[in-house]
């Protein structure tokens, strides 16, 4: 007697919503979303979450963490299989729920996808997958990121175009994702990962011995596949750098991004709270606020994941602080 399973494919119900003029996005992470001291589910972000954001006036949802890790500190981050969602959230079919849900309230679903790095675990991850260090990554201490402990993909590597191209269009495909933000771009594009670097937009810090040419013209064959097979899907680079032409169209020989994620922002909203509002600069905030390339289009926080969860707290907790680094907050009379 023989038993056989079959598993039916998700339909999905709703169609995706069309591109914004102007995007409103909610930064979220599903383990972490729950009231509860739990690891949160999709289905539970699905009813219980996902109607929140809505009625807060957003258009769009990021979500992080969904390609599986094995190390849940990671954030993510250190991914040990990139085509597979995070299974401590549940099954395929309930982050499909999720996307269809997100469609039927008018919600654009990002995801926070990392093709910068790797997990460096040799039993669940691609390191060592054939016995050797050079598979899909550098060999030796270039393919090691030594800040974040993780393996460096060989970008010059047919084999490793392949792999990533692919999963970009498995999301987009198979689970009706509506774009992506890129994760550590900074790090792909020089070999020195923008560590302990200070920019200043000298051109020779963009185009110089220390540009991976390789993980450039991979990002604009990624920004074209995306363009080519789903006009509609948004496509935002995480950069520090300030490289130019990055959100050029490929086709003019930018690197092909729709957004450039604006770090300084977010982190200049954090410095100032740290501040007596006497001691604000006006000209220093405008600067910031302003800071781009001409009529490039940013992606700007008043917090994400980076200030209030990485060694720091959200803005909420630093406003109802009393203590201020060293700032002590006033009394009411």
């Amino acid at each position: 007697m023989y038993l056989v399973f079959i598993h039916e494919k998700y339909i999905f119900k709703h169609p995706q919503p069309k591109r914004p003029n102007s995007l409103r996005i909610y930064e979220a992470h599903v383990g972490m979303s729950s009231t509860e001291p739990v690891i949160n589910t999709y289905a539970n972000f699905r009813d219980d979450v996902l109607p929140r954001i809505k009625k807060l006036g957003y258009n769009a949802v990021q979500i992080m963490a969904i390609q599986e890790h094995s190390y849940y500190a990671s954030f993510g981050y250190h991914v040990t299989n990139f085509f597979a969602p995070c299974s401590r959230c549940g099954t395929p079919d309930d982050l499909k729920s999720l996307i269809d849900r997100a469609h039927e309230l008018g919600l654009l679903v990002l995801m926070d996808i990392v093709h910068s790095h790797a997990s460096n675990n040799t039993l669940d991850g691609l390191n060592m997958f054939d016995g050797t260090d050079s598979h899909y990554f550098h060999s030796g201490s270039r393919g090691h990121h030594w800040l974040w402990d993780s393996r460096l993909f060989n970008y010059g590597s047919w084999e490793v175009l392949r792999y990533l191209l692919s999963n970009a269009r498995w999301w987009l495909d198979e689970y009706k994702f509506d774009g992506f933000r890129f994760d550590g771009v900074t790090s792909m594009m020089y070999t020195h990962h923008g560590l302990q670097m200070t920019f200043t937009g000298n051109y020779n810090e963009y185009f110089g011995y220390a540009t991976d040419i390789d993980a450039v013209v991979y990002l604009m064959v990624v920004n074209d596949m995306i363009r080519g097979l789903f006009p509609e899907a948004i496509s935002i680079g995480e950069d520090v750098s300030g490289m130019p032409t990055f959100c050029i169209p490929v086709q003019d020989g930018g690197v092909g991004f729709d957004y450039r994620l604006h770090m300084a922002v977010a982190d200049k909203w954090i410095e100032l709270l740290q501040k007596k509002d006497e001691d604000w600069r006006m000209g220093d905030i405008v600067h910031t606020l302003t800071n781009r390339r001409w009529l490039e289009k940013c992606v700007s926080y008043a917090e994400s994941h980076d200030q209030a969860l990485v060694g720091d707290k959200t803005i909420a907790f630093w406003l109802m602080d009393k203590k201020r680094n060293g700032v002590v907050g006033r009394k009411e009379k």
